[in-house]
């Protein structure tokens, strides 16, 4: 966050608040950051942090958020750090009430996430051009995120060690630090194996244990991927906006329109909550006829 003439009260307490969230509760530090930059959204809005008898303040700042057309999710997010945040303030500074107390969130919109058909993804991940060292990293990310579900930050902080070929499976570090074991399919495994053979050209020398790496032996940035995702969207005729996420979207509606187990793909996933895996039962009506089909006895 900018300090913006930030109290100087404000800024010690908005960096213990940090601390707080990397140190104590463990969060990644994209997520200390998105909370960092929820707090200075607010402060652009009201020239300062929330105090204990801000109640009217933090109304008119929902207020504000709903008349910028915000989606009640992001409200919502918003919302949840302030009370954090707050929360966290009066721990520490018990002078009055927690004025976030009572605020109720929006009520929240069941956005279905963007999914592409398997014959996009199909065309998406033959994009990279394979006769170069970065399209065969690209296209064992490409297939690797398929495979699994990852998150971005998940699949750009794999080691070398983080990978087993038999049977073929990745470990990833979720949020809040939590630790799963994903099964990968054999061609995931094969353009993994394709990959690390040339991997060593591009490593400078103390090797870093990073899985994918840039041009100068560092660990691939989530802006780099990014930019080079969405060019083989463009490339493979996806007419709609593709992120990583895409690709996590994709794998988790994919096994369920198979008749995949909402559990299991809630382990896959490594949601903590199953509601957070329903907004992928967005089934089509012609895949729950194909899985009725195949599996009733009297189909």
């Amino acid at each position: 966050m900018a300090d913006g003439g930030l109290p100087r009260a404000d800024q010690a307490l908005r960096e213990r608040f940090l601390a707080y969230l990397r140190v104590e509760r463990n969060l990644s530090p994209h997520t200390v950051a998105a909370y960092d930059r929820d707090l200075a959204d607010l402060v652009r809005f009201a020239g300062r942090l929330p105090g204990p008898a801000d109640r009217d303040l933090l109304l008119a700042y929902l207020a504000d958020l709903q008349q910028r057309g915000l989606t009640s999710a992001t409200v919502a997010r918003r919302l949840a750090a302030l009370r954090r945040f707050l929360a966290f303030r009066q721990d520490e500074m018990p002078e009055g009430n927690d004025p976030g107390q009572g605020i109720r969130n929006p009520r929240p919109q069941r956005m279905l996430p963007g999914v592409l058909s398997p014959g996009e993804v199909a065309r998406l991940l033959t994009m990279p051009d394979l006769a170069s060292l970065a399209g065969r990293r690209d296209r064992a990310m490409l297939e690797l995120l398929y495979a699994t579900g990852l998150r971005v930050s998940e699949l750009l902080s794999l080691t070398v060690n983080d990978w087993w070929t038999d049977p073929p499976r990745v470990r990833c570090r979720g949020k809040g630090g939590r630790e799963r074991v994903v099964p990968m399919g054999e061609e995931a495994r094969y353009r993994l194996e394709v990959y690390l053979a040339e991997r060593p050209r591009w490593v400078r020398g103390r090797d870093p244990g990073w899985l994918f790496l840039n041009r100068r032996g560092q660990r691939l940035s989530r802006q780099g991927f990014w930019k080079r995702l969405r060019a083989y969207a463009a490339a493979a005729g996806v007419g709609r906006p593709v992120s990583p996420h895409t690709l996590r979207h994709s794998f988790a509606t994919h096994l369920l329109e198979n008749g995949a187990d909402l559990r299991a793909v809630q382990e896959l996933l490594g949601h903590r909550d199953i509601g957070t895996t329903q907004i992928y039962t967005h089934v089509s009506r012609s895949s729950l006829r194909r899985i009725y089909d195949r599996s009733h006895p009297r189909a």
